[in-house]
């Protein structure tokens, strides 16, 4: 697994490439083909390597972990996000794994934590919720997508409009609209806190170039304007050693 402390990493995949930004955390299994190259000077990528026997045991002792991250059944890594303190909490871990026991145990001690939070973060959508919406919520997380705002989530389910807002009503009572501003200010949050970006910068990358509209979603998210976010966030950044 690896993850982004700064700047940006290019992930090159089979199909294609992506960029990964701060807090972006990726689970790659044995058997995925995949590159990952920094990009520019401030370029900072934290990989721990775990043993696959460790993983598979990891998977048979515990069911929920089934169909989820190193556990996956997926032809590429998955890609998930963390904000600033998150990130900070898995450097604080990886240092503990680093100068602690170089066995199992020590490295169940640093998996465990992280996979019981992300398993809950990513439990499945209700009962009968279809497949396809399943794969549009994660493939909406990326930048790529949730910069065209719900006509790039319906772009990447597949379906008409018309059929992606009722099933999102209806599986998890919000919008596509909703749904991809939450994944926007997600992102906006990590960025202003890795970044000496601008805001009108970071507002562009999420598809939201006006800047009263941006400040208006950013509050509402985060229940603070953006400047004050940024201020109060990166004095609390711990960088790994």
């Amino acid at each position: 697994m690896a993850w982004v402390q700064n700047g940006r990493v290019r992930h090159h995949l089979p199909e294609g490439r992506e960029d990964l930004v701060e807090g972006d955390v990726i689970f790659a299994a044995p058997g995925h083909l995949h590159g990952l190259q920094g990009r520019g000077d401030d370029a900072l990528l934290v990989s721990v390597t775990l043993h696959p026997d460790l993983i598979a045991d990891l998977g048979k002792r515990h069911p929920a972990l089934a169909g989820r991250l190193f556990w996956a059944e997926a032809a590429t890594p998955q890609r998930l996000m963390r904000d600033s303190h998150q990130i900070a909490e898995l450097n604080r871990a990886a240092l503990r794994l680093e100068r602690g026991r170089r066995d199992a145990l020590g490295a169940e001690a640093f998996l465990l934590p992280l996979l019981c939070g992300l398993a809950d973060e990513t439990a499945p959508l209700p009962n009968g919720a279809p497949d396809w919406l399943a794969r549009a919520c994660a493939a909406s997380r990326k930048p790529e997508v949730f910069h065209d705002g719900a006509s790039g989530f319906a772009r990447v389910a597949g379906k008409a409009h018309p059929h992606v807002s009722r099933s999102m009503r209806r599986f998890l009572d919000m919008s596509p609209s909703d749904w991809v501003n939450m994944q926007r200010m997600d992102y906006a949050a990590r960025r202003l806190t890795g970044s000496a970006d601008s805001l009108a910068e970071i507002a562009a990358e999420c598809g939201v170039p006006n800047l009263s509209h941006f400040h208006k979603l950013f509050r509402v998210a985060h229940g603070e304007t953006p400047q004050r976010f940024r201020r109060a966030r990166q004095r609390d950044v711990v960088q790994p050693g």
